[in-house]
Parts: C-alpha cells; structure tokens; sequence
C-alpha cells in the first residue's frame, strides 16, 4: 500500500474486533510516529498505553467517578455511568497522549502543532499495519482526578485518548472538497 492509498483509505474505527493490540507495536509505531516535525526539536510528548483489563478497569472507574459527579438525577447518573462503563471496557486499547506546556504561548502552539502531527503520523502507520482508532479530546481529561490518576503533572496537558484496535467494520469514506476550492494563488 503507497502513503497515498493509506491517507485516503484510513477511517474513524468506533467498532473494534474482540482481538488484542500488542503494546510493543504500538510503541515501535509511536518510535516511527515522533519524526513528525517540532519547532527546536522540542519534542514535547509522551505516551500513556492502556492495555489489558486491570488497565482498562482503571480507566472505567476514573471516568465513570468523573461522569458520575456531574450529574444530579441518580437515574441519569446510572445510565451514563454504566454506558461509559462498558464502553471503555469493551475497547481493546486506549492511547492517552500528553504534551508538556512550554509557558511562552508560541511555543505551546508549535508544540501542540507538533503533537497533532505525530498523532497523524501515528494514526497513518497503524492504519498500515490494520489497526484503526478514533481520536477523541474529551473534557474529562483535564478533570483532577483523571489527571492524578495518570500522572498528569501541572505543566502538561493529555491531547487526546484514543480508542485502538482491529475494525470490526469500516466506514464507507466520505467526500472531501478537493483543494483546487480552497486554493488561493498569489502570481
């Protein structure tokens, strides 16, 4: 498969096959995935894998506490504590990925930049080894209790968590304006 085929043909995976993700080739994946440009070579993230179930149940307690505490009906409660629940738990991986702060505003943007572009680059290598994700920026990653229960030091922010594994199904793609609409030429 040519990087153009992989770029066309990756998709948003939301269901995933009841098989396992190996660690170590997320990790040989995210080795190729930090080639991604960074102003200075700041290089500014780091990677928290969740694998396995002890992993997995962490993650579901940490959120479903975190869901659970906004919420005041006890019947709502319930139901979106169970269905984030089960949700997480039925995922075979999660890719939490954290980016160190700079305090000069530039440079937190270069750095997230930065980071965006390692997440494509990583994205696109495991879409080449069959493995699809979702990327998501949920609020309950900047939440206190997530942040203390993996290790979130002050000066950094979690980007994103991404939900990993082999698809169960595969979304048909959807129309993109070409770029010949969105190009302005200045001769």
């Amino acid at each position: 498969m040519n990087l153009t085929d992989i770029i066309k043909g990756r998709r948003s995976i939301h269901r995933f096959q009841d098989r396992e993700v190996s660690p170590e080739l997320i990790t040989d994946l995210l080795d190729t995935a930090v080639w991604a440009p960074n102003y200075h070579m700041t290089e500014p993230w780091r990677f928290i894998i969740v694998h396995g179930d002890d992993a997995k149940e962490k993650l579901a307690q940490t959120v479903k506490t975190i869901r659970a505490s906004k919420e005041t009906d006890p019947e709502k409660k319930k139901a979106i504590s169970e269905k984030i629940y089960k949700k997480i738990k039925s995922n075979p991986m999660y890719l939490i990925v954290v980016m160190k702060e700079d305090e000069n505003s530039r440079v937190r943007e270069d750095d997230f930049a930065a980071t965006c572009c390692l997440i494509q680059n990583f994205s696109l290598l495991a879409w080449e080894k069959e493995i699809g994700m979702t990327w998501h920026s949920y609020g309950w990653l900047e939440d206190p209790i997530f942040r203390e229960a993996y290790g979130i030091a002050p000066n950094e922010r979690a980007i994103c968590n991404m939900h990993m594994g082999y698809p169960e199904i595969i979304p048909t793609p959807q129309e993109r304006k070409p770029a010949k609409e969105l190009v302005t030429i200045f001769e």
